[in-house]
């Protein structure tokens, strides 16, 4: 039997990196894909994809910054679905990398908008489907800097330490409505976004690699699977829970 047969979930940022993954491995377990992203031409060919290989996904643009876009575009996956039954809030940014004193409000908010407006949005306009359904999976993407940090980028590691909390929180706040929430902490994935974070620095990925006790960086595939895990009923037990996926980043 496919681990997530007839459940219908929306994921933002599903154009790339772990969002693809994440998209191609749920419709390969059965689910129904809402692909999200403000990527349309790439968001366009990978609900092309999956439905060229037998699954069932759609493309909207969505962007998680933006209130009314959100609750418009939920909607409309619901009409066209019939229901909502999960939501993997992947979509993020990186931001400005500057000491905190150099950073500008602009660059602070830019960061904050994304990663942590656009979990509040999508948290909030999945709720009331949710509960027409009788329950369902909220999975927010925080990321090893939402437990420690490094010395740079101030605005991610604030923005994926508050995503973590308000998993927590939403938790508690839903677990009487069937709903759970928990959070995914990956370590460094060779996704587009780190990718092009060290595209001018010689050695980057071979640095990346040593900084994780298993020997490498992690593949997209590796989220998703701890995703599809936290979608399918195998972790119904399982909320307000921090998902840990980082090569053994954060055993030091």
């Amino acid at each position: 039997m496919k681990r997530v047969e007839n459940k219908v979930v929306l994921v933002t940022g599903g154009a790339l990196g772990i969002g693809r993954e994440t998209c191609i491995l749920l419709a390969q377990e059965g689910a129904t894909v809402a692909v999200t992203d403000v990527l349309d031409k790439e968001g366009k060919l990978l609900a092309e994809e999956i439905n060229y290989s037998g699954g069932v996904a759609k493309f909207w643009h969505l962007d998680v910054s933006d209130e009314k876009e959100v609750e418009r575009v939920f909607a409309h996956v619901v009409k066209e679905f019939g229901k909502l039954d999960a939501t993997v809030n992947n979509a993020g940014i990186a931001g400005a990398d500057k000491p905190t004193h150099e950073l500008t409000e602009k660059e602070w908010d830019t960061v904050m908008n994304v990663n942590v407006k656009g979990v509040f949005f999508c948290t909030k306009h999945a709720i009331a489907h949710m509960k027409q359904s009788g329950g369902g999976s909220i999975v927010n993407l925080s990321s090893i800097y939402g437990l420690v940090g490094a010395g740079d980028i101030p605005p991610y590691h604030a923005s994926k330490g508050a995503v973590r909390l308000m998993s927590k929180n939403d938790a508690l706040i839903y677990a009487k409505d069937n709903i759970r929430v928990n959070s995914v902490h990956p370590g460094f994935i060779w996704t587009p976004l780190v990718e092009d974070f060290g595209k001018n620095s010689p050695g980057f990925r071979e640095n990346l690699d040593s900084l994780h006790p298993i020997g490498h960086i992690g593949e997209p595939i590796d989220i998703a699977y701890g995703i599809l895990y936290l979608i399918s009923d195998e972790s119904k037990f399982v909320t307000g829970s921090e998902l840990v996926i980082d090569g053994g980043y954060t055993c030091k």
